[in-house]
């Protein structure tokens, strides 16, 4: 195809001229670019995480998310009575990723603002069990061990009947085996007895895979907190958790978790 042939498209006049400007405003705008660049990786996430990565307040993203969608660079999936945002499509990656090459680094403006919202990606509490990166990279290591069973930690919205993001799942029926059994003896994880559903899930926003939950999860977070391995608030966010000196090497030894690669 020569310089001055052009193929056919979306955004391409009669004249064979494209108005860049009308993209170009959506994307320039700091939070939007923000909430783009979140979702950049494949996921779906909802309004409220998309203003923690953006640091606005929930208001002030929506209206920022309808510009979005009604400008064709987001679309929006319901699951229940929940909406969650993607990008629309294959060009906008594109499109998103030939500019994330151009662009210099973000000036950080706020350390606090995205040192938080990167701690509560990377550990934080979902009730009273680990969620985020750590969280997911924590149930995967127990599926691999067979320390539990009943699924393979991924969540596809394709197929899913009553799981949806951010919410607990109830799809699956995960189980503690004898390993796991052996695993939570070996580390001192006492599961309280109880009425309580002892292995439960959730669907993690984070990477969109299942983090454990029930009187497990909650044990073992228990557990993590008594041998100083995690620590709550991390980062001036409350439901943040900051892995210490003792849990990077506790998480390697017993779960195969390289945690500093997590945290890149």
């Amino acid at each position: 195809m020569g310089v001055g042939e052009r193929r056919g498209g979306p955004g391409l006049g009669a004249g064979g001229d494209a108005d860049f400007t009308t993209p170009a405003e959506l994307i320039g705008n700091p939070a939007r670019s923000a909430m783009l660049l979140a979702l950049l990786d494949g996921r779906a996430l909802p309004m409220s995480m998309l203003a923690s990565e953006a640091g606005v307040a929930p208001s002030t993203a929506s209206a920022h998310l309808s510009r979005l969608v009604s400008g064709g660079l987001l679309r929006v999936r319901g699951q229940g009575r929940h909406r969650y945002y993607e990008l629309a499509s294959a060009e906008v990656v594109a499109a998103l990723e030939a500019l994330a090459r151009l662009a210099p680094p973000r000036p950080v403006r706020s350390l606090r603002a995205g040192t938080r919202a990167h701690a509560l990606r990377l550990a934080r509490t979902c009730y009273d069990h680990v969620a985020g990166h750590l969280g997911v990279a924590l149930m995967q290591a127990l599926l691999e061990a067979g320390a539990v069973v009943g699924g393979d930690g991924r969540h596809d919205p394709r197929v899913a009947r009553l799981d949806r993001l951010s919410a607990p799942g109830r799809d699956l029926d995960y189980r503690l085996t004898d390993a796991g059994w052996e695993l939570f003896s070996r580390l001192g994880v006492v599961v309280p007895s109880g009425r309580r559903r002892l292995t439960a899930y959730c669907v993690d926003w984070t990477e969109q895979r299942h983090h454990l939950a029930g009187a497990a999860g909650s044990a073992l977070l228990t557990r993590f907190e008594e041998l100083d391995w995690v620590r709550r608030g991390a980062k001036g966010a409350p439901r943040a958790l900051g892995v210490t000196d003792a849990g990077r090497l506790g998480f390697a030894e017993h779960f195969a978790i390289d945690t500093e690669a997590l945290a890149a």
